[in-house]
């Protein structure tokens, strides 16, 4: 995936918000609080292209 469609997705607010529901999780699963830019890297790399794919069809 390209920065700019990382950036693009990233203006989205439901990427946001299921950016901050996997932080949540990730971070319960850490037992700490990985933070957000981590959770980001991690959320985009691994559910970016379903998420794309569903909802920008």
């Amino acid at each position: 995936m390209q920065i700019k469609d990382k950036v693009e997705l990233l203006k989205d607010r439901q990427v946001v918000d299921e950016i901050k529901r996997h932080l949540w999780i990730e971070s319960e699963k850490a037992g700490r609080d990985i933070g957000f830019d981590s959770a980001a890297a991690d959320w985009l790399e691994k559910f970016s292209k379903t998420w794309m794919d569903y909802y920008w069809k």
